[in-house]
């Protein structure tokens, strides 16, 4: 029963719930028919929308804030796989600050746990590392320089079996050379030329795409992005695309592989940055990281889950909820306080409806529960208005960096996520916020009025 009520689309029922048997009961409670209450506020037309898009804009930003951090969470858990350890050097907090020696690495493949495939322990030997890279042909408006992410591998193969990724059909994985021979592009006239063999996270496929002027794009593909075939810059050398990687939601999404020798050709990258173990799962991948980090004596390292390692690259995504945060509250105080403005104003108008409704027999409570009514309607509306336009950013691509402190992280492409839980957050927030604007006012000013100074 407990794991029901923990489901988002559970709670966000239950508070619309609550929240329609709450505004039934005021109108039950008040008294005050509701032909009354809708009369006013489609004579104030023009004050009742002012204030519901205020309820918009908060609820809509609010919305848009949360499904990006929302976005990261789920890129940052998707991208670590329980059953994986990650060897680093000792220290290093990062991929890009970690350098594996060649001899330090010889003796790791070879201990008990690790699962293999063909014969072939499941060990993948990695250089990664960021290159700042110019952009020959910018489109305006565009940024000048790229931020490269480069995943040299030894096996991409086995790489992709230990990380979990596929390629969507009609690519291959790097060949063992590394490079392909190819003849000279479409109606041009020249010798074979040898280019480097790429694998490309299929977010950065899209960002190189376009990234390409209008003229160079072909207008009939789908879906728009980098694929087999197509070339790509890799520092002075010119690479070919021979696979894309079903990697949306993972921060490979924005990665493109190679193999080792061109980092190290090209990038004078002489070492390993990372190893990858796949073992048949979170209890293996525990024991054998004990193992590494308090018996292994034969090279300074350190061995942590992935798991553990994405986890840590989310400072990132937590600055940003706490900024998402801070500025609903204060966008939150300065919609409360249009709300009050509105129904301050809302009461001075109506100073003599409130002495007739007094001296008919309508108490003070029943007149507070009609205000109330009132501005928790405003704000529903608008905040519904808010939740729909937030929706609209859902699946939508943003790129962002991932952190694990100071210097670090990772470029990645991630998905808005709008889901029943954030909608539950707008929701309950534009209730509090209703509720808020219209109690004050209500007692402050409404409640206090006498029947006969009303009506003078």
């Amino acid at each position: 029963m407990t794991q029901v009520f923990a489901r988002p689309e559970v709670r966000l029922l239950l508070i619309s719930a609550v929240a329609l048997a709450g505004i039934i009961l005021l109108a039950f409670l008040g008294r005050i028919p509701l032909k009354y209450n809708l009369r006013n506020l489609t004579v104030r037309w023009r004050t009742t929308i002012m204030t519901a898009l205020a309820f918009t804009m908060v609820i809509g930003l609010l919305t848009v804030m949360l499904a990006f951090v929302n976005g990261m969470a789920k890129l940052i858990e998707s991208s670590g796989r329980p059953g994986n350890l990650l060897i680093l050097a000792q220290g290093a907090t990062d991929e890009a600050f970690s350098t594996l020696a060649y001899g330090d690495t010889d003796d790791i493949k070879n201990q008990p746990g690790i699962l293999q495939e063909n014969g072939q322990p499941l060990v993948s030997r990695e250089t990664y590392l960021v290159v700042n890279q110019p952009i020959a042909k910018r489109v305006p408006g565009r940024p000048r320089r790229r931020f490269l992410q480069l995943r040299g591998v030894e096996d991409a193969a086995l790489a992709g079996g230990a990380h979990g990724i596929k390629l969507y059909d009609g690519g291959r994985w790097i060949s063992a050379a590394g490079a392909t021979q190819v003849g000279p592009s479409a109606g041009a006239v020249g010798k074979d030329e040898t280019l480097y063999d790429v694998v490309i996270g299929e977010g950065i496929a899209q960002q190189l795409w376009f990234d390409r002027p209008v003229s160079e794009r072909d207008a009939t593909r789908l879906p728009q992005r980098l694929t087999v075939g197509d070339r790509v810059q890799l520092g002075e050398r010119q690479g070919i695309v021979v696979g894309v990687m079903q990697s949306a939601g993972s921060t490979f999404d924005s990665e493109m592989w190679v193999k080792n020798s061109v980092v190290r050709e090209n990038f004078g990258k002489n070492a390993y940055t990372s190893m990858v173990l796949k073992t048949p799962g979170p209890e293996e991948a525990a024991k054998l990281k004990k193992y590494f980090n308090d018996d292994y004596k034969k090279a300074s390292l350190q061995a942590l889950t992935e798991s553990e390692y994405y986890s840590g690259l989310s400072q990132t995504s937590k600055q940003f909820l706490y900024a998402s945060i801070f500025l609903a509250i204060i966008i939150a105080i300065g919609g409360i306080f249009g709300v009050m403005n509105t129904m301050f104003a809302a009461i001075s108008q109506r100073t003599k409806d409130i002495g007739v409704l007094r001296i008919i027999g309508f108490s003070r409570w029943q007149i507070l529960l009609s205000f109330l009514l009132e501005s928790i309607v405003i704000g529903l509306i608008g905040g519904l208005l808010g939740l729909g336009l937030g929706m609209l950013c859902d699946g939508v691509t943003a790129t962002s960096i991932v952190s694990s402190g100071p210097g670090g992280g990772k470029s990645v492409v991630l998905r808005l996520t709008v889901d029943g839980q954030i909608l539950a957050v707008g929701l309950l927030l534009t209730l509090a916020m209703g509720f808020i604007g219209g109690l004050f006012p209500a007692l402050l000013s409404a409640v206090r009025l006498k029947p006969l100074e009303a009506l003078r």
